[in-house]
Order: structure tokens, then sequence, then C-alpha cells
């Protein structure tokens, strides 16, 4: 059996002629909102707000913004200027770590050479891998050792490395 399977879900239906429901109200609610302004204040004070609210009604009826309605612009606007922002980059504590860090260092470096193999960055990353993960299990023969220059490195866990970035 064959089903027929809506296709534009996301299209609403047209109500009032050419226009949606949405769209009516929008229309409806600038007209009564100039027909306001009209009426209270004097036609020459009146003729900007009426301008500024048909101005929007049309907007929020008609106007999409990057494809989507432009309420949702607006309300996006809104939320931005009216929330706290949140800033991930602090370059003051980057710089105080550096300065630790940097004092530190200078009495335990350590060089380690890892020989190319080959032309292959893959093949030589992998092979390195390797070397490290063998001493790190204790299993490491003379021929690794060799390879890395006799220098047996500590590795590094996200625990002692977030204890020594937050001074600990």
């Amino acid at each position: 059996m064959q089903f027929q399977i809506p296709q534009f879900i996301e299209v609403e239906d047209k109500i009032f002629g050419p226009l949606t429901f949405r769209q009516f109200i929008y229309l409806a609610g600038g007209a009564g909102a100039a027909y306001l302004l009209y009426r209270v204040m004097p036609f020459y004070l009146a003729l900007p707000f009426i301008g500024i609210f048909v101005g929007l009604a049309a907007a929020l009826a008609f106007f999409q913004y990057n494809g989507r309605p432009f309420i949702l612009a607006i309300e996006h606007g809104f939320s931005y200027i009216l929330r706290s922002k949140l800033y991930l980059w602090n370059n003051e504590r980057k710089r105080r770590t550096a300065r630790a860090v940097k004092a530190e260092e200078p009495h335990e470096k350590a060089q380690i050479y890892i020989p190319k193999l080959s032309e292959s960055k893959l093949h030589e990353l992998a092979w390195s891998l390797d070397i490290k993960e063998r001493i790190a299990a204790g299993v490491a023969t003379d021929e690794d050792l060799k390879a890395t220059g006799g220098v047996v490195t500590p590795i590094v866990t996200m625990r002692s490395a977030v204890g020594a970035a937050a001074g600990d």
C-alpha cells in the first residue's frame, strides 16, 4: 500500500486571503496602534510614531532575517542585550600561569630525541605513541629506551595537568 506523505508541513495555512493568521494579527495590531495614536495625539506628532508602528508590523508580518521570522531576530537581540555575557578567555590568568611554568622549567629540562623513520607523519606518530605506551607499561626493551635517548618521561594525566595548572 502507498500512502501520501505531507511535504510542506512547516508552511502555515492561508486564512485571511493571502495572509496567514499570524501575519493578519501583526498587521491588525499595527493598524490598531496607528489608529489609537491618530485619535489621541495631534496628527503632526503622531505621524512619526504611526510610521514606526506600521513599519514594525509590516516587518513582523513579511520580513525574514536569515530565513527565519523577524520576531525571532528581535527576541535574540533583546536576550543578547539583557543577559550577561560569558567570556572564556582570560588574558591575565594565562600570563600568570605562563610565568609560573617558566619559573619552574629551567632546572628540569629534558631533551627527548625521537628519530624520524620515514616521510609519513602518521607512521611516525604511531611509532612514537607505541614506544611511549611500552615505556609507561614498564615493558620497554633496551632498544626502545635507546630510541628515546635513554630518557624515560612520565606520562602526564589529566588530573596532574589540571592540578599543575591550578597551582597544586
